[in-house]
């Protein structure tokens, strides 16, 4: 199965695998399922670490490097995907995690994520 990490699991996975649910570890750990990121995780990263957030403290060139090295796959963003966010309920405001479930609607991914209010959202979204 294909699943797309939303940023604070990518994050914690990389840097405090502690913090991930015992349901998100295995899933992480399972060997059939493919790990994906998207790269508006790590632009959003750049730009909160630029803003001295507490919570995005990462490099996101070393991010990237550290889960492509990891067997993650990373995903593009491509128009269709923003073209995408358009249809999505206002449940969130957060531009990227909307992309994030744009994208994994488009691809049929799985997005899984730790936040119950991007969990709110229909299709391929799981928390965990």
């Amino acid at each position: 199965m294909k699943l797309l990490l939303d940023t604070h699991l990518l994050l914690w996975a990389a840097g405090s695998p502690d913090r991930l649910s015992a349901t998100a570890r295995s899933l992480l750990d399972a060997p059939l399922n493919e790990l994906v990121f998207s790269s508006a995780s790590l632009w959003e990263i750049a730009i909160k670490q630029g803003l001295a957030r507490p919570d995005f403290q990462a490099d996101a060139r070393l991010l990237r490097r550290g889960l492509l090295d990891n067997g993650y796959q990373e995903l593009a963003i491509t128009s269709e995907h923003a073209a995408s966010t358009a249809g999505l309920p206002p449940i969130h405001k957060d531009p990227f995690d909307r992309m994030l479930v744009s994208q994994a609607t488009v691809e049929g991914i799985t997005l899984l994520t730790a936040d119950p209010v991007v969990a709110q959202y229909p299709g391929p979204v799981r928390m965990v």
